[in-house]
């Protein structure tokens, strides 16, 4: 062990540059192996006392026993360094005898690392000063200048004097307007005086210090490239801080007309400001506004459509010679999605229309009026002294996606290592229901043939698992953590289907007792706990049954293994299964059997029936049951009732008799009563990717499942929470009724916080739709409730009303409204609220855009009182045009 390796080992920084400063290269490359030897034993545990330690002078030795400028920067910013990195001060001195060149090599090098690497500005900038090559101007080095001049707190002086004393200052300012992401960084300054980089950087360009045109340009062509929202604001207020002059301003012209067009909302702004300014000064030519005009008129922001507007009138009024070009393109305003834009750009073509004087422009006004409303286009027929060229409206056509058609299950992998491979997959990225059907009825399969075959083709799928481990990593062993109790307080049991099947894998590889499986099997279902339990203890307890006959009794196949991805077994399929049963000799699974009942499919009585007969011909105790279970009266649905709190509707339902009798225990909670409002605080069922297996639990009874999932649903309107909505598709797609309980789920849905929960509701919806399964009336009703009582606000549920109406299905969006709004007109009419919910009057847009596209022609309760109010508001107009459209009942 030589001196300078134990130095640093011991981490004596001072003693490791002493030593390294008496050596030659020569002597220096020597040592560099032991170096990467140590670097490699520090990598394999970083986080020790001795590895802390160690690694600064490790760091610092490394740079200096190297000569190679690549492999130097590699060291310097190699990722297992930062963490414990020797400083800057001490590695520029243990480089500083080397040439300039090499040294400004090395500094480029390292500033073209990534930002993430976290290579001290310090380090950079002090070999750049060293070897006096040019600065740098990368991401990473202009972030670190930008931290360096903003860190005022550390000296007495400001981001301006910093910034005038800076030799690099034209290179890194042009640099800066360059750079990715960094406004957030500028942001972390004032916004005003001399800490302000935009207030100093507009100072030292007013000065001199900096060349005005190639910064002001710098900037505007900053704007001009986009970027996140922290760049716009802080580049915006940099631009005027620079105070452009009316020159400089007309100078920029193309700049400006560009940035109204396609710059983010705060820019166009600015940037329309300052054309609006220009036009009514004269110095823009109405082909230049025209251009603009086209381009603003269509941008989703109202303040801008609108200030466009007043812009056009201003214009005209001053000079009527530009009428003839800038009314054509006001009326491209026409075809605008918002009605109060159509309107404001009538209002004006109105106002103008004298001052046109060819034919050919009041043709193309004409023209442009057919993309009004309904109510507007006859009103701009009669104004503007048109006909509409029009055709005959054209018979409205719902549009609604092709009902979905259920997928039929593969059979199970037929060899070992294909199975191994599909277990593999589900327990990286999980899977779909018919993804773990498939895998454990494969591995049932293959445990039965050939356990030695299918243990060997599951050892490297294993190999990493913690409780495969000789010695377990955690505190608890692996029979607490896959039995259902620690001691005496019961444990969460399978949290989700990777958890149940990892216990089916352990124990086939005999890390799980038999006791442990037994134990399992003997204790009593948990009837407390949450609305999930009972889905939970379900869809449990046959995988623990299945985990003990893997290790007791090997089944040859899973009974109720789905025929359908939604979870429905066909009945043929299940009577073949308890015969092939009969002939190996085989004993049922009583949980298996119990989940085969709950899938098989009971819909089409002819097809049941006949099963039915070939299954008591088997003359076993399951074909008996089978049969009888076939031939029993249709399901009837559970009584229910609805349990009001102040800002949310649930369901209540009763006991369900034929759940009851002859099935486990687990799964008779299925029939137990379902309360509205219990204690959730304990509940563990946090795992989303378990709601579509408790769907598969019931595949032909839906409701039973989505009223112990309403209060899930219930939260992603009213307490914001995320991701619970993901299972309404499915929802849709199982089979069963389609009551209460699933009308407030998709409801909840429709109101949900965030747009991936809402945007899953309305395919529930459209699904709905299109398998004739909708309560659309119902449906309506409910929206209503739940907007009076604040569980659902009025604007998410018009976001998810406009993209339901957009896929074409107005018809299906106007049934639902036409319920939701008579709930929200009555409290205005017989004034119980003293303001109107908010976002009702863009309710009302989405409703009359409906029903002018359908040409629905009804009468709406309340409507009318409120279209007949006194004023001009929006919730009054849109009341008016919706009124109209119901009146007139003409597609658009």
């Amino acid at each position: 062990m030589t001196s300078l390796m134990d130095a640093v080992r011991a981490g004596r920084t001072a003693e490791v540059v002493s030593l390294l400063d008496g050596m030659t290269d020569a002597e220096r490359r020597a040592f560099f192996p032991e170096l990467k030897a140590l670097r490699k034993e520090l990598r394999a545990d970083q986080w020790t006392p001795q590895a802390r330690r160690a690694y600064p002078a490790l760091h610092a030795a490394g740079a200096a026993c190297q000569t190679g400028a690549a492999g130097v920067a590699g060291w310097l910013a190699g990722a297992d360094m930062r963490w414990w990195p020797a400083s800057p001060g001490v590695l520029i001195d243990v480089l500083g005898d080397r040439s300039p060149g090499w040294l400004g090599d090395v500094a480029h090098r390292i500033a073209e690392r990534p930002p993430t690497a976290r290579v001290p500005y310090e380090l950079m900038a002090g070999l750049v000063r060293l070897s006096g090559c040019p600065v740098p101007t990368t991401e990473a080095y202009v972030h670190g200048w930008v931290d360096h001049i903003g860190h005022v707190w550390q000296r007495g002086d400001t981001v301006l004097d910093r910034l005038r004393k800076d030799p690099h200052l034209a290179q890194l300012t042009a640099a800066l307007f360059e750079t990715n992401d960094i406004g957030g960084r500028l942001a972390w300054t004032p916004d005003e005086g001399p800490n302000s980089w935009t207030e100093a950087l507009a100072q030292l360009t007013a000065q001199g210090v900096l060349d005005r045109k190639a910064t002001v340009d710098a900037c505007m062509a900053r704007l001009l490239r986009g970027g996140p929202v922290a760049d716009h604001r802080v580049f915006l207020r940099m631009l005027r801080a620079f105070g452009l002059s009316r020159d400089e301003e007309r100078e920029h012209t193309a700049d400006w007309l560009a940035l109204a067009a396609d710059g983010a909302s705060v820019v166009a702004a600015h940037a329309q400001s300052v054309l609006a300014s220009l036009a009514l000064d004269g110095e823009l030519t109405a082909r230049q506004l025209a251009e603009m005009s086209g381009a603003v008129l269509f941008r989703t922001e109202k303040k801008l459509v609108r200030a466009q507007l007043v812009l056009l009138g201003k214009v005209i009024t001053r000079d009527a010679s530009t009428a003839e070009e800038l009314l054509p393109a006001a009326a491209q305003a026409f075809g605008h999605a918002d009605s109060e834009v159509q309107e404001r750009a009538l209002k004006l073509v109105e106002r103008h229309v004298r001052k046109v004087v060819g034919s050919d422009v009041r043709e193309e006004l004409g023209s442009a009026a057919d993309q009004l409303i309904p109510a507007l286009r006859k009103r701009a027929a009669q104004s503007l002294g048109v006909s509409s060229v029009a055709s005959e409206p054209v018979p409205y056509e719902e549009v609604l996606p092709p009902a979905p058609e259920p997928v039929r299950l593969a059979p199970a992998p037929e060899s070992a290592v294909e199975l191994a491979e599909e277990v593999g997959a589900l327990l990286a990225s999980g899977g779909d229901v018919a993804a773990f059907e498939r895998t454990v009825d494969g591995l049932v399969r293959h445990a039965y043939r050939d356990r030695d075959t299918l243990l060997e083709a599951l050892e490297p799928v294993v190999a990493q698992r913690w409780w495969d481990e000789q010695e377990p990593r955690y505190a608890f062993n692996v029979d607490d953590y896959f039995s259902r109790h620690h001691g005496s307080s019961w444990h969460h049991g399978l949290v989700s289907a990777a958890h149940g099947l990892e216990l089916l894998l352990a124990t086939l590889r005999g890390r799980v007792r038999t006791a442990t499986l037994h134990d399992a099997l003997r204790r009593e279902t948990v009837t407390g706990g949450c609305g999930h339990s009972a889905l939970a203890g379900a869809f449990e307890a046959r995988i623990r049954e299945v985990a003990y006959r893997l290790r007791s009794e090997p089944l040859p196949f899973l009974l109720s293994r789905p025929t359908w991805g939604t979870g429905l077994l066909e009945p043929d399929e299940l009577v073949a299964r308890l015969g092939e049963y009969e002939r190996l000799g085989a004993r049922v699974s009583e949980a298996d059997f119990a989940q085969a009942l709950l899938r098989v499919r009971r819909g089409d009585r002819a097809v049941a029936e006949a099963a039915a007969e070939r299954a008591a011909a088997l003359g076993t105790a399951e074909g008996k049951r089978l049969a009888r279970w076939l031939t029993a009266d249709s399901p009837t649905a559970p009584t229910c009732r609805r349990r009001i709190s102040t800002d949310r509707i649930l369901v209540e339902t009763g006991e369900i008799a034929e759940l009851q009798q002859d099935f486990p225990p687990a799964f008779g909670e299925l029939g137990r009563p379902v309360t509205g409002f219990r204690d959730r605080w304990h509940c563990y069922h946090w795992s989303e990717g378990m709601t579509p297996h408790w769907l598969a639990l019931l595949p032909e009874r839906r409701e039973l499942v989505a009223v112990r999932m309403l209060g899930d649903l219930a939260a992603v309107a009213v307490d914001d929470t995320r991701g619970q909505g993901s299972v309404l598709p499915q929802l849709a797609e199982s089979g069963g009724e389609a009551g209460e309980a699933v009308r407030l789920c998709v409801a909840y849905g429709l109101g949900a916080r965030y747009p991936e929960d809402r945007l899953a509701a309305v395919d529930a919806l459209l699904v709905l739709a299109a398998r004739g399964q909708l309560d659309a009336d119902r449906l309506g009703a409910d929206l209503g409730q739940l907007i009076r009582r604040g569980a659902v606000k009025p604007s998410r549920l018009v976001e998810s009303a406009r993209t339901a109406a957009a896929t074409g299905a107005n018809a299906t969006v106007w049934g639902v409204l036409r319920h939701t709004l008579p709930v929200l007109l009555a409290d205005l009419a017989t004034g119980e609220t003293a303001a109107p919910a908010r976002g009702l009057a863009d309710l009302l847009a989405v409703a009359a855009e409906c029903a002018e596209r359908t040409g629905a022609r009804e009468e709406v309760p309340h409507l009318a009182g409120t279209a007949e109010r006194r004023g001009s508001s929006r919730l009054v107009a849109q009341a008016r045009r919706l009124h109209c459209a119901l009146v007139d009942g003409v597609a658009a």
